[in-house]
């Protein structure tokens, strides 16, 4: 598998990624910051991968993430709020609320197929704020996935989130089998670390995935962009 790919047609396939961004202070609640998005995002991409290939999978979700997975896993992440965030919901797709972010990873599918509920959201838009100090946590949970983004990729939040997400899945099959086992059945807990510049080079080393962009968006083709170690 490849983490993005050449510009796409609309024969080819990608995930949707629709993320709830309401404006601050609204009866929506306030937008997440961009570490609880890209967990949220991340956690979301594991489980659809996850009921893909489980051995009770529906056959078409499981058709349609093989697919998917034959090519480039290009995720497009969009945002919503209100009607727009509820039209997505019935759509196929796993969803996941954490620490006041809400995303929905839908099932992947050809990106000239969009049903209209996805094809009207906007793909621009989705930098939020981060917490002052983003720092490691003492609540960690200890089957979580730890994903780093580069910190000299300079990447708004949602594309970031598709590095994230791009981390996550390609992890989901890296993953030592019963390691693999316990992340699914937590439900794919994702926490994203902060390495500093200096620490970029030992995250490399230590992590079990590494995700190299194709270049379609904000960075250059072949950017190391994020790694995953649990």
């Amino acid at each position: 598998m490849s983490d993005a790919g050449p510009p796409a047609g609309p024969d080819a396939w990608a995930m949707q990624i629709v993320v709830h961004l309401p404006r601050p202070g609204s009866p929506e609640g306030d937008p997440p910051t961009r570490r609880a998005l890209l967990e949220a995002v991340a956690s979301a991409v594991g489980r659809l991968v996850a009921a893909g290939y489980a051995d009770d999978a529906d056959p078409e979700w499981a058709a349609a993430l093989r697919q998917y997975e034959d090519g480039w896993i290009r995720k497009v992440v969009r945002r919503a709020r209100g009607v727009h965030w509820q039209r997505v919901q019935p759509l196929p797709g796993v969803g996941v609320t954490h620490d006041g972010a809400r995303v929905r990873a839908l099932l992947p599918g050809p990106v000239g197929e969009l049903p209209d509920e996805v094809r009207r959201l906007q793909v621009g838009g989705t930098d939020v704020e981060d917490e002052a100090a983003a720092g490691e946590r003492d609540d960690e949970d200890p089957a979580a996935l730890a994903v780093a983004l580069n910190p000299a990729a300079t990447m708004t939040a949602g594309k970031a989130a598709a590095q994230a997400g791009h981390a996550a899945q390609l992890a989901w099959h890296a993953l030592p089998a019963d390691r693999r086992r316990e992340w699914t059945t937590a439900g794919c807990p994702v926490r994203v670390v902060t390495v500093p510049p200096a620490g970029w080079r030992a995250a490399l080393v230590r992590s079990g995935v590494v995700v190299r962009d194709g270049g379609l968006t904000e960075v250059t083709p072949g950017t190391t962009t994020a790694v995953a170690w649990w």
